[in-house]
């Protein structure tokens, strides 16, 4: 099986990009597709840490940007880096401009409508982006779902794939040598959903971050005891307080997502 790490970049919600990608890869099978979602990008410093992302796993590079200069610094170091950096509605754009006679706008977002919707969906990844990795625990309470997981149970990019569709989303890892804070047990209104995977499979995939970062792939972050206890001991966290668990080992991320929003709405009409 091929393997492909996909960055996305918009300077928008990225549901357009998304939605692109996603019908180009239906076409192709055999594919592990690693999905790196990178929402509102409309700062060079916001670019500058999605560049060391994209350094750290090469692949195929998609954007949706209008401004010149983020633009042309994405582009001048996908080149240097040796990667595609390929602008998706260009060439649509382009024979639009030929056939209309006319320049586009080069406004960033402006295929969407500024409706409440649209406002909503920007607030929950702004949200979302801000409470990642257990940041700001005193906010949690505003958010829509909490994920809890050990490392690399792809909270984060869950997190954004749920934001992307307006919900507020707050992740939390579960480490056993520095326990979650009290706020998490107490939470009333985010739905908390515990994410978990098997310990051969975690170390698999933590053993492939560790050589992406050119780091020691042999350390007790993926020593087979020390990883189905940290397993177990997240388990028996979610179970102690009733949280719904979602196993990630053989869902894809839309899986993921879309399994939540229906706990979401259950909840709701509960």
């Amino acid at each position: 099986m091929t393997r492909l790490h996909l960055h996305l970049l918009s300077d928008s919600t990225g549901e357009t990009l998304e939605n692109i990608a996603k019908a180009a890869l239906a076409q192709f099978e055999g594919v592990e597709t690693i999905r790196h979602f990178w929402p509102m990008v409309r700062t060079q410093g916001h670019l500058d840490r999605i560049l060391e992302e994209i350094a750290q796993n090469p692949g195929l590079v998609l954007f949706t940007l209008v401004d010149g200069k983020t633009r042309m610094m994405l582009e001048t170091r996908c080149r240097a880096l040796g990667l595609p950096a390929v602008p998706a509605l260009d060439a649509v754009t382009d024979a639009l401009s030929a056939m209309l006679g006319q320049q586009a706008h080069g406004r960033p977002g402006r295929q969407h409508m500024l409706d409440a919707a649209y406002f909503a969906r920007v607030d929950a990844i702004q949200f979302t982006i801000a409470h990642d990795d257990g940041i700001t625990p005193e906010d949690w309470e505003e958010a829509d779902i909490v994920l809890a997981g050990v490392s690399r149970t792809s909270k984060t990019p869950t997190s954004i794939y749920l934001a992307n569709r307006g919900f507020k989303t707050a992740n939390i890892p579960i480490v056993v040598e520095s326990p979650p804070p009290p706020t998490l047990f107490t939470l009333r209104n985010p739905l908390v959903v515990g994410l978990t995977t098997s310990a051969d499979r975690l170390i698999q995939v933590r053993r492939n971050r560790l050589l992406s970062l050119n780091q020691a792939a042999e350390t007790a972050y993926v020593d087979q005891e020390a990883v189905a206890a940290e397993v177990a001991y997240a388990r028996r966290m979610f179970a102690d307080n009733a949280w719904p668990v979602i196993d990630v080992t053989r869902r894809s991320i839309e899986e993921t997502a879309a399994a939540i929003i229906r706990m979401v709405s259950d909840r709701a009409e509960a």
